[in-house]
């Protein structure tokens, strides 16, 4: 059974390689380029994995970090940003920008048990 990740990057570059470096490494994946449409593929798909970026220009930021903490609970779920200083207060980790997708793949692999 493979691992589903949901991205929701609003860049496209970032989330079109990073779904392709994902499915190559056997995930299935998912991609939203914003909270709302991330909302569309929770409702639609089961997901294992959320790699989110924090600042986003439809409902991103503190928002878009409460949602996921009061409706997402059985997901794991990764933050990431080049917006976001060590001393902001979130309630995930975080991985920030500029960050190698290995290093990325690896937080998932080591970090999260799967059924």
């Amino acid at each position: 059974m493979s691992k589903s990740v949901l991205i929701v990057e609003d860049e496209d570059a970032i989330r079109l390689t990073l779904r392709e470096f994902l499915t190559r490494k056997g995930y299935e994946v998912f991609v939203a380029s914003d909270g709302v449409g991330a909302i569309r593929q929770l409702l639609d798909n089961k997901i294992d994995v959320i790699i989110s970026d924090y600042r986003m220009s439809s409902l991103g930021g503190d928002y878009w970090i409460r949602f996921l903490e009061k409706y997402c609970g059985d997901q794991k779920i990764l933050i990431t940003s080049g917006f976001l200083s060590p001393e902001v207060p979130i309630p995930f980790p975080v991985l920030y920008k500029p960050f190698d997708y290995s290093a990325l793949e690896e937080m998932i692999a080591k970090g999260i048990e799967f059924d």
